[in-house]
């Protein structure tokens, strides 16, 4: 596979990327063991060629200008591009072989990610994954960018630059522990949840923004709320009993299979239910491991969401 050390990867974009990363000449000579002279000497060439300086000079290391910073993203777009081009000549020698980029969210890092990335090395063990954790908006910006080669994000929208390759429906619903007296409830509403501590998540994250813009009095009314941008934080309080949550089955999937809570549906016809979904961009080519990881991704994430719904009932 590519790498930054890679004689089809020019040289003058290594050097610029190493610099950029490091802070300076001297520190990207090491990173790649080649003299810092030479490093130097590209830069300039390139800065002539520009007519622009690409970096500031500064007493304590180098930063990229305004025109460097779209250089360096020159330099990432032609590396992810060189690394599917080489998975795509893997695959027509009829071997399962490359790296894929999938941008996930902070909240399946410790539900079904980790069984995905298992089963992807024992299914696939010539497929090098790298995962980003991303917000949903950073994970359509970086399959538009062609930073990532797929993603797996909450309330994706169909657009012009993304593929949606599988969506299901996550109903919102209220989470709360085993012990807690609306545990024992079949349906519950916004109202009924309002009575009680509310965790709730913070702007970042999409189902924070939904309820503020349908639900903005549940947020006033809650007693008291709490508001954090750490999901695990949140689960944390529904567990110990203290607080309840708004949020999806899939948000809570390992503790409504361990559990320790329950996720009661919302019975109110104005809750809107969040989505799930797996994405590949439209307008650039995907390798074609890309398009079997992205498959088998769909099916493991809902097998994992058939096995907490039973878990739950």
């Amino acid at each position: 596979m590519a790498t930054l050390n890679s004689p089809l990867h020019p040289k003058a974009l290594r050097y610029l990327a190493a610099v950029a990363q490091l802070g300076s000449v001297q520190a990207a000579a090491r990173e790649v063991s080649i003299s810092a002279s030479a490093i130097d000497r590209q830069i300039l060439m390139l800065e002539e060629d520009m007519g622009v300086p690409l970096f500031e000079r500064l007493p304590r290391g180098m930063r990229l200008t305004a025109a460097g910073e779209l250089l360096l993203a020159l330099s990432q777009r032609w590396k992810t591009d060189l690394n599917r081009t080489l998975s795509d000549v893997k695959q027509l020698q009829g071997v399962s072989q490359g790296q894929l980029r999938l941008a996930a969210m902070d909240s399946h890092v410790n539900g079904f990610l980790p069984g995905f990335i298992h089963r992807v090395a024992q299914e696939h063990p010539g497929i090098v994954l790298e995962v980003d954790v991303v917000s949903t908006d950073e994970a359509v910006r970086c399959l538009t960018e062609g930073a990532v080669d797929l993603a797996i994000a909450f309330n994706l929208k169909p657009q012009r630059e993304l593929h949606l390759v599988w969506t299901a429906d996550l109903p919102l619903g209220c989470v709360a522990a085993t012990g807690h007296a609306l545990a024992a409830s079949r349906q519950v509403t916004f109202k009924e949840v309002a009575a009680w501590p509310l965790a709730v998540q913070s702007h970042a994250l999409a189902i924070r923004r939904y309820l503020e813009r349908r639900h903005s009095w549940l947020l006033q009314e809650a007693r008291p709320p709490l508001v954090t941008n750490s999901l695990q934080l949140v689960k944390s309080l529904v567990k110990s009993g203290s607080h309840v949550a708004l949020t999806s089955e899939l948000d809570a999937g390992p503790e409504i299979l361990e559990g320790s809570v329950r996720f009661i549906p919302l019975s109110d016809k104005n809750a809107q239910p969040q989505t799930i979904g797996v994405a590949i961009s439209a307008s650039r080519s995907i390798p074609r491991i890309g398009r079997i990881v992205a498959d088998l991704l769909a099916g493991h994430v809902e097998a994992y969401l058939a096995s907490v719904r039973r878990a739950g009932r």
